[in-house]
């Protein structure tokens, strides 16, 4: 004899094959992270981490030069390298309202000399007098690690990676836009199908 199957079931299996449709569709339009946007990712907090290094440097540069009575202009000029640096943190995080009046720092070349620029002034007008040997090798460490960082930025810049990378960026956000659509599409075409079963019964 041949089995009758249960509404139960059928409904159950309905949604089973719904909910893998669902999931394949929006799988197909989410693929694996771009490798040049994660590693763009990676480099832009390594950037950031070294401005941080830069700031914590000129900030207790600052405080010798102020605290021991040294030399004053030294002190003003650690003060700029830090609001600088943070300047440099802040593009690394590509806000909107940044980039909008700065449209310079969108550009990779631009915020690749603006780094340097924060590198050079972290390495001038080392402690000459040999009392602060930690302090001056913070400086090398921190102006040299900021200094790569924005040559690499520069040369990329240069090679229009950077512009490669927001294309592909604004292909990501479009396909991330795609996937919430479709999935909303889906839960609305449930509602209705759910509802049109209860009709009809």
């Amino acid at each position: 004899m041949a089995r009758t199957a249960s509404p139960e079931g059928g409904a159950a299996g309905g949604d089973e094959i719904t909910l893998q449709r669902r999931s394949s569709s929006a799988a197909r339009i989410r693929a694996s992270p771009d490798p040049l946007l994660l590693a763009c990712r990676c480099f832009s907090v390594l950037t950031s981490l070294t401005a941080v290094l830069c700031i914590a440097v000129n900030v207790l540069s600052a405080i010798n030069s102020f605290k021991h009575h040294g030399d004053i202009f030294d002190g003003i000029f650690r003060c700029y390298a830090v609001a600088i640096a943070v300047f440099v943190v802040i593009a690394e995080t590509e806000w909107a309202f940044v980039v909008k009046f700065w449209k310079v720092l969108e550009y990779w070349a631009g915020r690749g000399m603006l780094q340097i620029f924060v590198a050079v002034m972290t390495r001038a007008f080392p402690d000459t007098n040999g009392k602060r040997k930690d302090l001056v090798l913070l400086q090398n460490i921190a102006s040299y690690l900021l200094l790569a960082c924005g040559v690499i930025y520069v040369v990329s810049g240069i090679l229009c990676i950077g512009f490669l990378k927001r294309s592909r960026q604004q292909k990501e956000i479009t396909r991330e836009q795609a996937a919430k659509d479709l999935e909303e599409l889906e839960r609305r075409r449930e509602e209705l199908e759910a509802l049109l079963l209860s009709e009809r019964e």
